[in-house]
């Protein structure tokens, strides 16, 4: 286990403060573990009655009243857990109307004897009037703090305090002094892992067990994950236990490969409720351009757009950067999995048939079948699904995961600015010695626009350069002609051999 408190270093410092502020980051980061044991810290020194409580009992309450009852419930509840009898909340005052946490929470603190430190876990669990109620009281309290008011609260939760304003019905833009949320000293993101802190976790593994994780696992764990810790350690969880790879053996780079197609392929809890937002509008106008590579006519970018890609960050589908770009690869390949499994549903190929004797695969036949399966289906898949934009690739994309099938890996890189989506796939076979040995093949997907020119001269730039950082000397380039007035699937569907600038060769399919 990394420490706790050292992923939240200012908190500490804002409770000293008598501050109150925002713990955001996406679900399974760490957060209540990072703040129950800021909580026992505090109330260990002696300084403070700190406590940690969540707000997910007041999700399901038919309405505020209820929902703060609910809340109040579970501060007795884990405040008979976590801190000495002296320091426990009175019996609630009795009072009318529906504001009942703030007199709750003013009794509580003229009652003990240290200044009272509250940490709201899973606020963003209530919705609607429930959580408008909740913070308007919080800001009620606010200045008869420490004596008659928690001296410092935290609110902790997936959205910064921009999105509280949203989700409560109000402008995020427009954080006037009516507002519930101009109190927040700081909104904290907690982060991810950094590579050091990675190496530190395996290592203790390591310490424990005597299984080595060794440099180039480690480093492929990272590659795949950027530190994401639920990644990080669903990975590890994943090969030691269920893959159960024998203690007397490292962990290699082939292990995290296989623990990574068996995480997406599963479709845990954590992987499959970030694939569920995917439906989102405010989500799709984000992740749409970030897939297809570009902007298009179609792309509303009004000024919640910039509040739109914030969500998605809160969320953990972007990363904290300044152009849009997913997280890490594991969520960008799940992405595109999600989106194109209604596709790979309708793809009757047998994988079986496109490896060779030898067992390598045969990637031509690959080529020649889509373009078959593409003259058939385009019509009707690239118009069906919320994804219009870039229905073309994901098509692509899902032909190539039923035939590749887990015997091998595709790699995808794709990101707003990039006009295209580059897409390596790796296959392993056994040479004449019986040596495993990787084939690579490289692709290139554009999309031919209305209103833009034709993209094959730029594609062929593109793949050289890609074609070189990845040191193979041939290529596939993939046009998909989504012209208004473009012939018909069938008409314009055809393979032809050409060269990059500088000469490699290359497999061009237009469709």
């Amino acid at each position: 286990m990394i420490p706790a408190l050292r992923r939240l270093p200012e908190a500490p410092g804002l409770v000293e403060q008598e501050g109150y502020f925002v713990v955001h980051a996406p679900r399974q980061t760490g957060k209540t573990t990072a703040l129950r044991a800021l909580a026992e810290e505090l109330t260990a020194k002696g300084d403070y009655a700190a406590l940690h409580f969540s707000c997910e009992v007041g999700e399901a309450a038919e309405d505020q009243t209820a929902a703060q009852l609910g809340i109040l419930e579970e501060i007795r509840r884990r405040a008979g857990i976590a801190l000495p009898p002296e320091h426990g909340p009175p019996p609630w005052p009795t009072v009318s109307g529906g504001n009942l946490l703030a007199p709750a929470l003013t009794a509580w603190a003229q009652a003990c004897p240290r200044p009272l430190v509250l940490f709201f876990d899973e606020i963003d669990a209530l919705v609607g009037r429930s959580r408008t109620s909740v913070l308007h009281q919080l800001r009620a309290g606010f200045n008869d703090r420490p004596a008659g008011f928690p001296a410092s609260v935290a609110l902790c939760g997936l959205r910064s305090v921009r999105d509280y304003k949203a989700a409560s019905g109000g402008d995020p833009a427009r954080l006037g002094s009516a507002s519930p949320f101009n109190i927040v000293l700081k909104s904290l993101r907690l982060g991810d892992f950094s590579p050091a802190e990675v190496r530190e976790l395996y290592g203790q593994y390591t310490a424990d067990t005597g299984q080595e994780f060794t440099g180039d696992a480690v480093d492929r764990v990272l590659d795949y994950t950027r530190g994401q810790p639920w990644l990080v350690n669903a990975l590890a969880r994943e090969i030691v236990e269920e893959m159960a790879v024998p203690v007397s053996r490292p962990v290699t780079v082939a292990h995290v490969d296989e623990a990574k197609e068996r995480l997406i392929l599963a479709r845990a809890t954590h992987l499959d409720s970030l694939a569920a937002r995917l439906v989102e509008p405010r989500v799709r106008r984000v992740i749409e351009p970030v897939i297809t590579g570009e902007i298009t006519a179609d792309d509303d970018f009004d000024t919640t757009y910039d509040d739109d890609v914030a969500y998605l960050i809160d969320l953990g589908l972007l990363a904290p950067v300044k152009e849009p770009t997913v997280a890490n690869p594991i969520y960008r390949e799940v992405i595109v999995r999600v989106l194109g499994a209604s596709t790979e549903r309708v793809i009757v190929a047998d994988p079986r048939a496109f490896v060779q004797p030898d067992g390598r695969l045969d990637f031509s036949l690959v080529l020649h079948e889509f373009a078959g399966f593409w003259r058939q289906h385009a019509d009707v898949l690239v118009h069906g699904g919320a994804y219009h934009e870039a229905a073309a690739q994901l098509v692509f994309m899902a032909y190539l995961h039923r035939v590749i099938n887990g015997g091998g890996h595709i790699d995808r890189e794709y990101g707003v600015g990039r006009g295209r989506i580059d897409l390596a796939i790796r296959w392993p076979y056994l040479d004449l010695a019986g040596k495993r040995r990787w084939q690579r093949e490289a692709i290139e997907l554009k999309v031919w626009r209305t209103r833009k020119g034709d993209p094959t001269a730029e594609g062929l730039r593109q793949l050289d350069a890609y074609l070189a950082r990845l040191d193979l000397d041939h290529g596939t380039l993939v046009v998909f002609d989504q012209r208004r007035d473009a012939p018909s699937p069938a008409e314009r569907t055809h393979l032809t051999d050409t060269h990059t600038p500088s000469g490699r060769p290359v497999t061009f399919l237009h469709a």
